[in-house]
């Protein structure tokens, strides 16, 4: 199965220059988030695949014009041709917005481990998961030194637990002086999805 990763960046090979041949036999395409609605909306007129997308920290104009012909996986476990997929979208919470009391799609800790509770049950009923998608990385795990770039604490303990083949993320431009797309955790393959990522499982 070819999956099509994007996050964080719009690909001129994707919106300007289109090329049908480069996406050929796209079978799932993941958003790990911070992306325009009309973006992925794009993706999903021109890939003959079903989108699924988390939020960044950035998607606050989703609320209000969300991407169409996708699928938000937000606390969600989704099943795609037998793959169990895991979304918790957001980043580490580093501001404060005087229009909310708290900043949409940001999360302190306790608040990521509190969604994660929420699904316990379902993840046990599922016997785990294949493929985790986030905005945010795994602390301690390709993230960066800054709050807004600092991983979450929360998702090791997921991963240790469950092992799942794949973790998805966004958040960490390759820009930013990183030049790794690809981790390894625990048996875990992590890769950042930065502009566009194809990979076949």
């Amino acid at each position: 199965m070819r999956l099509l990763l994007v996050a964080d960046t719009e690909s001129k090979y994707i919106w300007d220059h289109f090329d049908p041949e480069r996406f050929e036999g796209i079978d799932l395409v993941i958003s790990c988030g911070d992306l325009k609605s009309d973006y992925l909306s794009f993706i999903a007129t021109m890939i003959s695949a079903p989108v699924f997308y988390v939020h960044g920290n950035h998607d606050t104009n989703y609320e209000t014009n969300p991407p169409g012909g996708c699928d938000n996986i937000e606390d969600k476990i989704v099943t795609f041709n037998g793959l169990r997929i895991l979304g918790l979208g957001g980043s580490i919470q580093y501001s404060r917005n005087p229009l909310y009391s708290v900043p949409p799609y940001q999360y302190t800790e306790k608040q990521m481990e509190k969604r994660i509770r929420k699904l316990w049950f379902k993840l046990k009923r599922s016997k785990g998961f294949d493929i985790l998608v986030t905005h945010a990385p795994p602390y301690g795990v390709g993230d960066g030194n800054d709050l807004c770039h600092t991983g979450f604490k929360a998702f090791l303990p997921l991963l240790d637990k469950f092992k799942p083949k794949y973790m998805f993320h966004g958040h960490m431009h390759l820009n930013y002086g990183r030049g790794k797309r690809i981790y390894e955790y625990n048996g875990t393959t992590i890769i950042d999805a930065y502009g566009y990522y194809i990979i076949d499982i």
